[in-house]
């Protein structure tokens, strides 16, 4: 299974098209060789590199999906994937772009593929996520890209 985006290379710098400098929108992005037997996707999309001083975890959630059927292969520049939404660390339940507060991030999109559709209510948090996948998943991939605001 693998995730790729037609806005940046793995690795590569996310354009500030997709952050907290420009729009504000998710990029677009392509799920390939997703299990046959999966019932359901789940996307993740977070930074593990938040300063201390931002929050004491070091993490920060930008975006969660879940129940996204596996069919749905490619979540277009700017939508809301099919599934349910949960809450990001703004409280939101939508993508928040990269805008770190002090220097280069890494930005994780991560793709599992499960075994059932999760029984989670819209809005659930990325550990309640994690908690309720743990035992269903069949496969993962991750895509990260990198990002530094202009002006701090």
């Amino acid at each position: 299974m693998h995730i790729t985006s037609t806005a940046f290379e793995p690795g590569g710098k996310i354009p500030s098209e997709y952050t907290c400098e420009g729009k504000n929108i998710n990029p677009e992005l392509i799920f390939t060789d997703i299990p046959k037997n999966a019932q359901a996707l789940v996307l993740i999309m977070d930074d593990p590199d938040v300063p201390d001083f931002v929050r004491k975890d070091k993490m920060w959630v930008h975006w969660v999906v879940y129940n996204i059927p596996p069919t749905h292969v490619t979540i277009e520049k700017d939508s809301q994937p099919p599934g349910i939404p949960g809450m990001n660390t703004e409280g939101e339940l939508k993508y928040q772009g990269p805008c770190p507060p002090d220097r280069e991030h890494r930005y994780f999109f991560k793709l599992y593929a499960l075994s059932a559709p999760l029984n989670l209510p819209r809005g659930a948090t990325k550990t309640e996520v994690e908690q309720a996948m743990h035992s269903h998943i069949l496969a993962e991939t991750q895509l990260m890209g990198r990002y530094e605001k202009k002006s701090h």
